[in-house]
């Protein structure tokens, strides 16, 4: 793809789908495997099936606290005419229960060889080493049987699976103390524009952002972010921070990738590697594009910070999840009534920023933007987006609409 930064602007720009498919096709799932202690396999991916090594409860168990019996021992008891039986004093796990005779257990202790049932402690009075039963209970009455949780060679999950506390606590509970999960994606991230500075802007500086933003977001859709410095916008400069991020699954850059003087982006990408997709039909944001350089997929972000945080969501965070051969969750969403009408404009994917408050028992959404891509708070502070499909000339106020939580997404 040649490349013309003297243009006035994008003669055409890729349909948002169509990009998504262009960059699956380029990204490949790593495919490394690492065994990690289940205490930090939290919200990493299986790489893996997993089946239960062991039975849950290995044996039968009392579900209830009470006293282990026959259950034929209690027939015919009950509040007027209750049943005596012998206390035993012994610990579950060593004790016999035989004719006319009762142990003490807990809930999760093992039944007492000989019993077949549990009557709840509600349900009796001890009197002495006699325990009265006011309440018969049938055989399996009040107990766990062995692998009534989870059997012995159960399948478990699937690979590409994303764990879970209550996943680890069942993985833990057969014997699991080690898991097989994919390695996390590495991610350079390379903010570009000679503009940018970390602290105490002077006149015509900008504090940047771009690359911290990013970087937390790798991280929370489960890759590792290499923060590189700010590369100012030089060819060689440029070129030299690309390539010292080539070992890595990923090289995302922010800035740098529109068609102005300063620009430079696309035109070096194009020269180290392959450009497959620049200029996308998104708003705010389109200067999006990615390029391959020695097999390493190279994302270019937009320099203005709402216009990074919405391509990332599109495009980079799927890409982490492919690179872990995981599937991408749908953003949570909420269903509101439209505040106001959104314009938007036809073949172009349009996400407006609204904010959402509750009247009459239902959500008002209320657009805050649908244009600025460089006013951040009006992402940070908005509650979620409203995506406007490229068929649509906008929606009008009173539309149903839902409301993406981005924010929320893994």
């Amino acid at each position: 793809m040649s490349h013309d930064r003297k243009q006035s602007g994008f003669k055409q720009r890729t349909r948002v789908e169509d990009a998504l498919a262009a960059l699956r096709d380029i990204v490949d799932p790593h495919g490394r495997v690492e065994d990690v202690p289940i205490a930090a396999a939290d919200e990493r991916t299986l790489a893996a099936p997993l089946t239960a090594p062991a039975s849950v409860p290995s044996a039968p168990e009392a579900a209830m606290d009470g006293f282990a019996v026959r259950a034929s021992d209690t027939f015919g008891s009950s509040g007027r005419s209750p049943a005596v039986l012998r206390a035993v004093d012994a610990e579950p796990t060593k004790g016999h229960v035989g004719p006319e005779e009762a142990i003490r257990v807990h809930t999760g202790s093992a039944l007492p060889e000989g019993a077949t049932a549990v009557v709840m402690v509600e349900e009796t009075e001890t009197v002495g080493d006699e325990v009265e039963i006011f309440d018969a209970v049938a055989e399996g009455e009040n107990v766990a049987a062995a692998g009534e949780d989870v059997e012995e060679g159960q399948h478990l999950y699937n690979a590409g699976t994303v764990l879970r506390p209550s996943d680890l606590g069942l993985l833990k509970s057969v014997g699991f103390t080690e898991l097989p999960v994919f390695e996390k994606p590495d991610v350079t991230v390379i903010p570009t524009g000679e503009e940018l500075v970390q602290a105490d802007p002077g006149p015509g500086e900008t504090i940047e952002t771009n690359g911290l933003t990013t970087a937390r977001f790798v991280e929370r859709w489960g890759g590792t972010a290499d923060e590189h410095d700010v590369v100012d916008d030089n060819r060689e400069d440029l070129a030299a921070a690309i390539r010292s991020g080539l070992d890595s699954d990923f090289v995302v850059t922010t800035g740098g990738s529109s068609v102005g003087q300063r620009d430079l982006l696309p035109e070096v990408l194009a020269e180290m590697g392959e450009v497959h997709v620049h200029g996308v039909a998104l708003k705010p944001g389109h200067p999006f594009g990615f390029a391959v350089v020695e097999e390493t997929p190279v994302l270019m972000l937009p320099g203005y910070p709402v216009a990074t945080i919405i391509n990332a969501v599109q495009f980079l965070r799927p890409a982490v999840k492919q690179a872990m051969d995981t599937p991408v969750p749908p953003h949570p969403t909420t269903p509101a009534r439209l505040r106001r009408k959104i314009v938007s404009e036809p073949g172009v994917r349009t996400f407006a920023r609204v904010r959402l408050e509750e009247e009459d028992g239902e959500h008002v959404a209320t657009p805050t933007r649908v244009s600025g891509s460089g006013v951040l708070s009006s992402v940070a502070l908005a509650d979620g987006w409203v995506v406007v499909d490229e068929a649509a000339e906008g929606l009008d106020a009173g539309e149903r609409v839902a409301v993406q939580n981005w924010e929320a997404s893994q």
